[in-house]
């Protein structure tokens, strides 16, 4: 039988628990912005009282899923910053042009779909310029996001280097690894709020469960008055100028 005082500790121990998973999973403003003071070369989310979100969508170009993603997108007046992969590029290069020429936004999320952390800083390097010189066949390009979204400060050493910024974001329903589309809707429109950036993703069934979240959210968005932009416009609305102009 525990001892009242075994029982408080790991009463309190998970209490801890708790408390860290909810952080963890429904990430506050808060504390994202605790990590935006740690690591102020990553962007998060953007201070802002204008209504307007920054929607992110990675791991794509996908032949049958990013088309109809931009069907939504243009039928809404929303636009997006896409973070593609360059290995999927090649066959799909008619779905970029189009996603350029329809007003959205190229970003960079390397070269295959691994966590880019694990490499060592030259092959991190490697990849990133290779992925660089794939998307800037189309348009310019400034965001890098990095595959898992770990990142190390010698990897923002070498985005920076080359004109670029990390972003991660500020409203994530772990749509890779929590196929419930419920979940999907309810998390982001509980947690939108004026500069928040979305981050969902493309690629196969992972494209279908966006493209069904989006249904739904794009038009409850519109209603609350929210315009849905890329990082860039959002980027623009930054109060502090020297932030915007970094």
């Amino acid at each position: 039988m525990l001892s009242p005082r075994r029982l408080k500790i790991g009463t309190a121990g998970l209490a801890i628990l708790l408390f860290a998973a909810g952080v963890v999973v429904f990430q506050p403003r808060w504390f994202l912005a605790i990590l935006a003071k740690l690591s102020p070369d990553v962007l998060y989310f953007v201070e802002t009282e204008k209504q307007a979100v920054a929607l992110t969508i990675d791991d794509g170009p996908d032949a049958v899923a990013t088309p109809r993603i931009l069907d939504l997108l243009g039928q809404h007046g929303a636009r997006a910053t896409f973070f593609f992969i360059t290995g999927r590029v090649p066959g799909n290069e008619e779905i970029v042009l189009r996603t350029v020429k329809e007003g959205h936004e190229l970003a960079n999320h390397s070269t295959t779909e691994e966590p880019s952390i694990l490499l060592k800083s030259s092959e991190f390097e490697r990849r990133f310029l290779k992925a660089h010189e794939v998307l800037s066949r189309f348009s310019d390009v400034r965001w890098f996001r990095p595959g898992s979204g770990w990142y190390s400060k010698k990897m923002l050493s070498i985005i920076h280097r080359h004109g670029y910024r990390c972003a991660l974001g500020s409203v994530y329903p772990f749509d890779p690894q929590i196929p419930s589309l419920w979940f999907i809707k309810r998390h982001v429109l509980r947690g939108v709020q004026p500069g928040s950036i979305i981050v969902l993703h493309d690629w196969g069934a992972r494209g279908e469960r966006t493209i069904a979240a989006l249904v739904a959210i794009l038009p409850e968005l519109k209603r609350r008055g929210f315009r849905v932009v890329t990082l860039s416009e959002l980027w623009g609305l930054e109060g502090d100028r020297a932030r915007r102009n970094y």
